[in-house]
């Protein structure tokens, strides 16, 4: 591997750790239903996995040109 990954490479990695983490937080016995994880958790997690995968891009655009 020569250290560099594909939009659906990374996309697919982001995407597999989300699912790892809501099957989690869904089997765990934590108090939370299954319908409070996927109506809450999960968006928030997109939501979140979205905003730091576009300010890594940004911060590697910026390491790549200076």
């Amino acid at each position: 591997m020569d250290g560099e990954l594909s939009l659906p490479v990374a996309v697919g990695i982001i995407l597999a750790v989300i699912a790892a983490g809501t099957g989690g937080l869904i089997v765990a016995p934590i108090g939370m239903t299954a319908e409070t994880t996927l109506m809450m958790v999960l968006p928030s997690m997109l939501v979140f996995a979205v905003v730091v995968f576009v300010v890594g891009v940004m911060h590697g655009q910026h390491r790549a040109n200076s």
